[in-house]
């Protein structure tokens, strides 16, 4: 399996921007599409995006389309998560994952064999 460290989540205005880091380790990492979660206090875990093993291929849940974007750099291990525009609702924790599922067959938690340990990001109004 493939390790996975989060960074960069944290306080922001409503209106405001993250950018969210997944750092990979272990085995190697570009065969892997690469998938986005959040979960609210007392809410299930929630599919975000995904990002096919190249990159050239993204899919996001209707809640953050034409807001965040998933893109990733595959010499450097690394797959981010752009958020602009962010609302109160989008307040959870959000974990990247890892899956040896095509992108376009990955869309809940049990598609995903990897996690990492989350990152949390509260949005303010």
């Amino acid at each position: 399996q493939v390790q996975l460290v989060e960074s960069g989540g944290g306080l922001v205005q409503a209106g405001g921007s993250l950018r969210l880091s997944c750092a990979a380790s272990g085995r190697t990492f570009s065969p892997y599409a690469m998938g986005w979660f959040r979960q609210a206090p007392g809410k299930e875990r929630e599919f975000v995006t995904v990002i096919s093993w190249s990159g050239g291929s993204t899919y996001y849940a209707d809640s953050v389309k034409g807001r965040f974007t998933v893109s990733r750099d595959n010499a450097k291990n690394l797959v981010y998560l752009q958020m602009n525009s962010l609302k109160p609702e989008d307040t959870a924790v959000y974990y990247c994952a890892a899956t040896t599922r095509a992108y376009y067959r990955a869309s809940i938690p049990a598609d995903f064999g990897s996690w990492g340990q989350g990152t949390q990001v509260t949005v303010s109004s």
